[in-house]
């Protein structure tokens, strides 16, 4: 084939535009694989520190169901354009005519985001990759080109994010615990209660878990095909199919184990001295101050062993619902490959537009490097999410994992961005603000505060610190 002079002449500037960006490309890809170490460390770690502070999961176990989890949600889900952080945040038409400075931004981002996240893993600190980029992002574009091609109103849905998901996530929380509270581990056999709101909880869960899968979901089995409605029936279909073998497989063989074993539990001395029990206190008065220390739940009570073991299993299964509705909601995969996407876009067309797919090879790529960071960073995060911050059991760790799902579910129905991070820490803090509010309202409020205020604010000092920077 005989090329033009106008061809020769383009392709000879691409050529001398790609030698010239070589060592960008090279230190980007480098830059990127600690990116992925650093959320693999931090922002994956987080996700199951609920599940292993509880004990429904070993550390090792976790690692493992993260890595099989993480590599299918970006093959099957996380394979779109990549559009909210490429695109949303900073106008790249402003580099039309100069994509080199844009290709160079893209490594200022990966340096940015990377360095602060790995001091952030080491220090302990579980803190949001999204924000993180937007920040990076914001912070290349001001230096280059001041404040003109900023989106401020995507910048101030971020904002908005700060104080909704916060705000959101802790309503959801107390009232999801409250409900299992009030209807399981009050009552006077706790077991039997908890068994026949099980089907319920696993059609909820199934249901739900479905719905992310199918509606939107991954171009290559055509799920995106499906409409709204369909999604709708399947994932109904799939819930109901879930409780009934929950009915009537999983409930009888639950009763055979435990009639097997002994249901009287031996009090100790202890316990007999202080009178608790997880049965429902009545209000002995009808002052204001009586009625919410009985509403609220007692800091001292004895959960039984049984019931706490029922969540145990649906915990899991919404940590894992949990992690699809982060993929599946543009916040995951697409944002933290976004700035090596682009730079390999930029690098194979030198258009600052950047059309096209994500490749499969580049989120593989980032797969990998998640991978390694959660097996050898990752304890540091899930320590202090599971057990630094505040005591988790399958009960408590089931709200929360049930009530930050919801959060990213209705957030994104309604267009609002949120940071899956801040909801997950602020589950935590409402859900143990329950007991610490009983215990001051029983004067007890010094030995409760089981929450480590020096470590929450850590994490809400220098998460903030960068995202305003």
């Amino acid at each position: 084939m005989i090329l033009h002079r106008t061809d020769l002449i383009k392709l000879n500037a691409m050529l001398l535009f790609q030698h010239s960006v070589l060592w960008a490309l090279i230190v980007g890809v480098i830059l990127a694989f600690l990116l992925g170490v650093a959320m693999g460390g931090n922002d994956v770690a987080n996700a199951f520190g609920t599940s292993v502070g509880s004990g429904v999961l070993t550390i090792i176990q976790a690692y493992i169901m993260a890595s099989i989890f993480e590599t299918l949600g970006a093959v099957l889900v996380g394979w779109s354009v990549t559009d909210t952080m490429r695109k949303g945040v900073v106008d790249t038409q402003q580099y039309e005519n100069n994509p080199k400075e844009l290709m160079l931004g893209q490594v200022a981002i990966l340096g940015g985001c990377a360095g602060w996240l790995l001091i952030a893993t080491l220090c302990r600190m579980p803190v949001s990759t999204t924000h993180s980029l937007v920040g990076a992002t914001l912070g290349f574009s001001i230096v280059l080109r001041g404040f003109h091609g900023i989106r401020w109103m995507k910048i101030v849905d971020i904002v908005v994010s700060w104080f909704l998901s916060p705000a959101l996530s802790g309503t959801i929380s107390v009232i999801l615990y409250m409900i299992v509270d009030f209807s399981v581990l009050r009552r006077k056999k706790p077991f039997e209660c908890g068994l026949r709101v099980l089907p319920i909880f696993y059609f909820i869960c199934i249901a739900f878990d479905v719905l992310m899968i199918t509606l939107d979901g991954s171009r290559l089995l055509k799920f995106d095909k499906i409409p709204v409605w369909g999604a709708v029936i399947i994932s109904l279909g799939c819930g109901l199919i879930a409780a009934a073998f929950v009915q009537f497989v999983m409930k009888p063989r639950f009763n055979r184990k435990i009639q097997s074993l002994s249901f009287l539990r031996r009090l100790t001395f202890e316990t007999l001295k202080k009178g608790y029990s997880n049965i429902i206190r009545y209000a002995r008065s009808c002052s204001v101050r009586s009625f919410l220390g009985w509403f609220f739940p007692d800091k001292d009570r004895i959960e039984d062993d049984q019931t706490i073991k029922l969540f145990s299993t649906i915990q899991v299964r919404f940590d894992l619902y949990r992690k699809k509705v982060r993929r599946n909601r543009d916040r995951y995969y697409r944002n933290a490959i976004a700035p090596l996407t682009a730079l390999v876009s930029i690098y194979k067309d030198k258009n600052a537009m950047q059309e096209g797919e994500v490749p499969i090879y580049i989120l593989l790529y980032g797969v990998f490097g998640i991978c390694v960071g959660l097996w050898t960073l990752g304890h540091r995060v899930i320590r202090t999410v599971g057990t630094n911050m505040s005591e988790i059991n399958p009960a408590t760790g089931f709200t929360i994992e049930f009530g930050a799902a919801m959060t990213a579910l209705i957030s994104s129905k309604l267009g609002l961005p949120i940071s899956t991070t801040h909801c997950l820490v602020r589950m935590l803090l409402k859900t143990k603000s329950l007991t610490i509010l009983y215990s001051v309202l029983s004067e007890n409020y010094r030995s409760s505060l089981s929450v480590s205020l020096c470590m929450l604010r850590r994490i809400f000092v220098y998460q903030h610190l960068l995202e305003q920077a």
